[in-house]
C-alpha cells in the first residue's frame, strides 16, 4: 500500500483534492472532501523513525482526504533542496529555526499532516499549526525506533550533538511531544504499521464520540439519570449518583493489548499511570497535557520510594505490594494525591464545593493531605469535612488527621462506627432540600471522593504485575493471585477492574478480620446485618459491616443489572439483609475468593514473619497474609497488598512482637518499632507529621444525623461567604 501511494495516479488524485491558495504567498491546502474532524487537520507527531509519513498516507487513504508531508511538501518545496542537504548546509541550530519559520507560513484544512520529528521543538511554529489541527502523538517504543533508523542507515538526527546517543536524544525530545499532544497513540512493542494506523483511526473516532464514554449509576437501568449524559467531569464533581448509587463506566474499563502491556514493563510508575489513565479519561474531560502535569505532581517527591508502590519479596512465593510510601503512610495516598487535582480541574465556575468524607482511619488524612496541596482559587473554593468513628481509629491515625491546618478543612469524631458515618453522608446527598438550600444560600455543592478512587487504584494493581515481569519473577501472561485486606471493598474492586483491562490476575482474594462480612457474603450469598454488631479489632481500617463498593461488584457480575442492584440495596436499607441469586454467587466466586482472620492469628502472623524474615507488617497486611496462606496453592506468585505502614498501628504491633515498656509518645513508639525489624524502613513523613503537627483539638459529636448536618452547615458558614 505504501508503494501504491507513491504512484503517479494517486499523486494526481491527491493534487486534485487540494489547491494552492492564489491570495497567499505561502502554501495552503484545503480539502474538498469531508474529513471526520471537519476543517480540523489531523497532525501526526513523533520522533524520526516513528513511521509518521507512512501512517499518514494510509490514514489519509482510508479517510479519503489529502495527505501532506511537511518534509516533502513544505520544506523541500520552500528551500528548493532536499532536507538532508539543507541540514548539511546550515547546521542543526539554524536548521531548526528555518524549519520553524517555514512551518509558520503553512496553512491547510481537513488534511492529514505528517510533521517532522523536530517540528515540536519550535514553539512559534507549533502554536501556529495547532490552531487548525488535532495533534496525535505516535508514542512508539524507543527500541522499535532505533531498529528502524538502523535499517534506514540513519545514525544521526537533528539536534544530536557529538557523543550523544540516539536513545538519549529520543528521550530528550519526548518532553516536546508531551507538551503539544492532544491525543496519544500508545504503540505496543513491535506494533506493525497497520496496527498503528488502526490505533490512529480509533483515537480520532474516540475523540469525536465523547458521548459514548459516559457513566451510569449502579442503580439506573443503563439510561442516563434525568435523561442527561454523565461524563467523567460530572462524576468527579458529583461524587455519588442522585439515586443513591455509585457511578461506573457505562462500557466498563478499556482492554489493553499484550504488546502495550509489554511496553509498560520498563516504564516508571508515573509513566504507567499516565498511559492507563489516558485510556480511561476522555481527552475532552482532561487533556493529556493537564493529566500529565497532575500525575507528575501526585507521584513525585511526596512519595518516599522512587518506585512509588514497590513490590518486595517476602517469603517463598509471596510478595508484598508496599502501598504506604505516600505522605500519610497508607494505600489511600495512591488515589488521593491525584484526586483533588482532578477535582479542582473539573470544578465548574462560580461554585464552592464541600467534600464530605467518612473514614475508618486512612482515607481522612489522605484526603486532607491531597486537598492541602491545592493552591490559589482552587483551595479557597473547596473544603473538606471528615467524619470518623471517635473510638474506631488508631491514635496515630487520629493525630495525622488533626495535624492538617488548612483553613477549609475540618475533622469531626463521631461517637459511633464507620457505617453510621458513611450512611449519614449518603443520606445527606439524597435530601434535595438540604443540598438545594446549601446551593442557594451559600453557592456550595456537596461532593464526595468515592466515585473515582477505584480508577487511581487500578494503576497500582497493574504496576505490581508489571514489576514482577520486570524483575523476572514471571513472564507476561503468567498468572498471579492478589490478596487484599478488605473493608469497603474498593481496593478489591480495583483489582477486578485491573483484570478487566488485561492484567493476568488469576484470583482476587478478599481478606477480612473477625467482622468478616465480605467473607460470609461470598460464602453464603446472604448479606445479613441483622443483630450483627461491629467488633473492634487490631485492623480498624477494615472494621466495616456495610461495604459500599460491593454495589459495584454486584453490578459488574450481573452484567450491569441496575434493577437488581437497586432492589438488593433498597432491601438492605429497609430489612438489613438480602440474598443474592445463586447463579450470581457462582460468578462472584469466579472473580473473587474470600477468607477471614482472627485477632490472635493476625498478631501471630506479624510475629512469625518478623522472626523469619525481618519484615514487619502492619495489622491489615497480616490479615491478608493469614488468609493468603490458607488459600495459597503454590502454582503462582501471591501478591499481598500492604495497605499501611506498621507505625500507624504501633500498640497492636508491640503486642504482636511481645514488647513491653511501650513509650507513650507516638513518635517514640515509631522509633522503638523501627529498631525491631530490618524492613521496611522508617516512614520519615509520618514521623515529621506527628512531630510538627502537634496535638490539635477536634470536634466530637453524638451519633445523631441532625447533629452531623449541623456540622456541615457550620463548616460551610465558616468557610464560604453567603450568597447575597
Amino acid at each position: 500500500l505504501q508503494d501504491k501511494l507513491r504512484c503517479p495516479r494517486l499523486l494526481a488524485l491527491r493534487a486534485a483534492r487540494c489547491y494552492l491558495c492564489p491570495l497567499s504567498t505561502s502554501k495552503s491546502w484545503l480539502s474538498t472532501k469531508a474529513s471526520p474532524l471537519g476543517d480540523t487537520n489531523i497532525l501526526l507527531m513523533g520522533p524520526p523513525g516513528a513511521g509518521k509519513t507512512t501512517v499518514a498516507k494510509i490514514v489519509a487513504h482510508k479517510l479519503g482526504i489529502p495527505v501532506i508531508d511537511i518534509d516533502i511538501d513544505v520544506l523541500e518545496t520552500t528551500w528548493k533542496m532536499p532536507v538532508a542537504a539543507k541540514l548539511a548546509t546550515v547546521g542543526g541550530q539554524r536548521f531548526l529555526e528555518e524549519e520553524g519559520q517555514a512551518l509558520c507560513g503553512f496553512s491547510a484544512s481537513g488534511c492529514v499532516v505528517s510533521l517532522t520529528g523536530s517540528n515540536p521543538l519550535h514553539t512559534e511554529a507549533m502554536q501556529h499549526v495547532t490552531q487548525s489541527g488535532l495533534v496525535i502523538y505516535l508514542d512508539v517504543d524507543s527500541d522499535d525506533i532505533i531498529q528502524r533508523l538502523d535499517r534506514m542507515k540513519v545514525n544521526r538526527i537533528v539536534g544530536q550533538a557529538a557523543g550523544v546517543s540516539i536513545r538519549d536524544i529520543l528521550l530528550y525530545r519526548k518532553q516536546f511531544y508531551e507538551k503539544w499532544l492532544d491525543l496519544r497513540v500508545f504503540c505496543g512493542r513491535g506494533d506493525t504499521v497497520e496496527e498503528v494506523v488502526e490505533k490512529v483511526l480509533l483515537a480520532v473516532e474516540r475523540y469525536q464520540k465523547r458521548d459514548e464514554e459516559t457513566y451510569v449509576s449502579t442503580r439506573c437501568d443503563g439510561a442516563e439519570l434525568d435523561g442527561h449524559k454523565t461524563y467523567f467531569t460530572n462524576v468527579v464533581v458529583e461524587g455519588l449518583a442522585a439515586d443513591g448509587g455509585l457511578y461506573v463506566p457505562k462500557k466498563g474499563f478499556p482492554k489493553i493489548s499484550k504488546k502495550e502491556w509489554l511496553r509498560l514493563v520498563s516504564m516508571t510508575y508515573p509513566e504507567r499511570a499516565l498511559v492507563l489513565l489516558e485510556k480511561c479519561i476522555h481527552p475532552l474531560d482532561i487533556s493529556a497535557s493537564d493529566l500529565r502535569t497532575m500525575i507528575l505532581k501526585a507521584y513525585g517527591s511526596n512519595f518516599s520510594s522512587e518506585r512509588v508502590a514497590p513490590v518486595k519479596h517476602l517469603i517463598h512465593n509471596q510478595y508484598v505490594l508496599e502501598l504506604f510510601h505516600g505522605p500519610t503512610a497508607s494505600f489511600k495516598d495512591l488515589a488521593l494525591q491525584l484526586m483533588p487535582q482532578i477535582f479542582a480541574h473539573c470544578l465548574p465556575p462560580l461554585c464552592n464545593f464541600l467534600t464530605l468524607v467518612a473514614t475508618s482511619g486512612d482515607t481522612g488524612s489522605a484526603v486532607l493531605s491531597g486537598f492541602c496541596q491545592l493552591t490559589g482559587a482552587d483551595r479557597h473554593r473547596t473544603g473538606v469535612l471528615v467524619f470518623f468513628p471517635e473510638d474506631g481509629v488508631s491514635e496515630i491515625q487520629k493525630l495525622q488527621m488533626m495535624s492538617h491546618k488548612a483553613g477549609n478543612a475540618k475533622v469531626v469524631g463521631v461517637l459511633s462506627d464507620f457505617d453510621f458515618c458513611q450512611k449519614a453522608i449518603k443520606r445527606m446527598f439524597g435530601e434535595s432540600g438540604l443540598t438545594g438550600s446549601l446551593a442557594v444560600e451559600y453557592g456550595t455543592v456537596l461532593s464526595t471522593a468515592n466515585s473515582i478512587n477505584c480508577m487511581g487504584s487500578v494503576v497500582y494493581h497493574a504496576s505490581a504485575y508489571l514489576d514482577l515481569c520486570r524483575d523476572g519473577v514471571i513472564g507476561f501472561g503468567e498468572p498471579v493471585d492478589v490478596c487484599i485486606p478488605a473493608g469497603n471493598f474498593g481496593n478489591s474492586m480495583s483489582a477486578v477492574y485491573a483484570k478487566q483491562m488485561g492484567v493476568p490476575i488469576r484470583r482476587v482474594i478478599s481478606a477480612s478480620n473477625h467482622n468478616r462480612i465480605i467473607s460470609d457474603f461470598l460464602t453464603t450469598g446472604e448479606y445479613d446485618l441483622r443483630g450483627r454488631p461491629l467488633l473492634p479489632s487490631h485492623s480498624p481500617a477494615i472494621d466495616i459491616l456495610r461495604s459500599s463498593n460491593l454495589e459495584r461488584f454486584i453490578h459488574h457480575v450481573s452484567d450491569g443489572s441496575s434493577r437488581l442492584v437497586k432492589e438488593l440495596f433498597t432491601f438492605l436499607d429497609t430489612q438489613k439483609h438480602f440474598q443474592l441469586p445463586k447463579h450470581l454467587l457462582g460468578r462472584m466466586r469466579q472473580e473473587v475468593q474470600a477468607g477471614w482472620c482472627s485477632e490472635g492469628d493476625c498478631l501471630a502472623a506479624i510475629h512469625d514473619v518478623c522472626t523469619q524474615t525481618g519484615y514487619l507488617m502492619d495489622t491489615h497486611t497480616a490479615v491478608a497474609k493469614v488468609v493468603a496462606d490458607r488459600l495459597l496453592d503454590g502454582s503462582c506468585p501471591m501478591v499481598l497488598c500492604s495497605t499501611a505502614h506498621y507505625g500507624k498501628f504501633a500498640p497492636a504491633v508491640f503486642k504482636a512482637l511481645q514488647i513491653r515498656d511501650i513509650p507513650q509518645d507516638p513518635v517514640e513508639q515509631l522509633k522503638k518499632l523501627e529498631i525491631s525489624a530490618s524492613r521496611p524502613g522508617v516512614h520519615a513523613e509520618m514521623e515529621k507529621c506527628l512531630r510538627d503537627g502537634g496535638r490539635r483539638g477536634h470536634s466530637v459529636c453524638q451519633a445523631d444525623y441532625s447533629v452531623l448536618v449541623e456540622e456541615v452547615e457550620s463548616m460551610i458558614q465558616d468557610s464560604f461567604l453567603k450568597v447575597v
